[in-house]
């Protein structure tokens, strides 16, 4: 598995753009390393003229790769069109399903679960709050594992401002499908989530 994984702490930083029609992220570590990126794939010339003209990103299909800092394929996302709620399909480098993402609600305090390539729950990603920015990942036995906070400060700040940043700290004992699936949270936080409103 890539050295990426192994980091507890990371910062998603989405690339800004004065119009935004492919989505683009960079991961670095808490100094600013840079440690992989995330980039949309696989959008032609006729959607992204739709992206530029119209508001229809959720009912468009989404497919993303994300990248270790040697710019090797670490994993796959896709999100499928969507009306109301979201679903993430994960995948390892070699086209393998890895697990899904689902959104489980539309109000309220938005969660979603986290499935292994077998389909069975292995924790689930909660909201703090109705507006969603700040998120928990918590195992099968309700333990919090994992953190997804879209304001920070300390250590970070000086080296990022808080607009399109997402800071997650992992548990440094979390491992197995789990760690892979908190990674998979971290990426796609903005584009299941953010990229509606």
């Amino acid at each position: 598995m890539s050295q990426l994984f192994n980091y507890n702490r990371l910062v998603v930083n989405q690339k800004a753009k004065l119009i935004e029609i492919t989505n683009q992220f960079a991961i670095r570590d808490e100094h600013g390393n840079d440690i992989g990126f995330i980039t949309q794939e696989g959008q032609s010339t006729a959607r992204k003229v739709l992206r530029f003209v119209s508001n229809v990103d959720q009912f468009l299909t989404h497919n993303y790769t994300l990248y270790d800092a040697t710019g090797q394929p670490v994993m796959h996302l896709t999100r499928p069109a969507k009306v109301m709620k979201s679903t993430v399909n994960i995948g390892f480098p070699d086209g393998s399903p890895a697990g899904q993402i689902i959104q489980q609600n539309v109000f309220g305090k938005i969660r979603f679960g986290l499935l292994d390539n077998q389909g069975q729950p292995i924790g689930e990603i909660r909201a703090e709050n109705w507006r969603a920015w700040n998120f928990a990942i918590v195992d099968t036995q309700e333990q919090e594992r994992a953190r997804i906070t879209k304001k920070f400060g300390g250590v970070l700040q000086a080296a990022f401002t808080t607009a399109d940043n997402y800071l997650v700290e992992i548990d440094p004992s979390l491992d197995g499908a789990l760690r892979f699936m908190t990674f998979a949270a971290a990426a796609a936080v903005d584009t299941t989530l953010k990229q509606d409103e």
